[in-house]
């Protein structure tokens, strides 16, 4: 298990596993914030506290939840609308640096 937080610690993610991979989006959205997207199972990801301690951005056809946390601003994680869809984005950057080296570097265009 690896362990994930925000820069204030407000937020905190328990992952079952390091990523072999982590994206770096071209979209929009992806650029603006910096981050690094590794992908899991929601059911891999324990966030701490479970509710509350984020807030919620989505827009256009709103299939994506983006949450930051509410005290120091990180992009914390993404979600589906769509809780059938059985993946989460996880922001890399608040992992341990040595995970992050760790794991291959993805590079895609997305839209807008």
């Amino acid at each position: 298990m690896i362990e994930a937080s925000c820069h204030c610690g407000a937020v905190r993610m328990e992952i079952a596993a390091a990523p072999e991979a982590v994206t770096q989006c071209g979209c929009s959205i992806c650029r603006r914030l910096g981050t690094l997207w590794a992908y899991y199972p929601p059911a891999s990801v324990r966030l701490v506290p479970p509710t509350g301690a984020t807030e919620i951005y989505s827009w256009g056809e709103k299939k994506l939840e983006f949450h930051r946390c509410r005290i120091c601003g990180n992009a914390t994680h993404w979600a589906a609308v769509d809780k059938t869809v059985n993946r989460m984005g996880v922001n890399a950057r608040l992992m341990p640096p040595e995970i992050v080296k760790a794991a291959q570097l993805l590079e895609i265009d997305g839209p807008g």
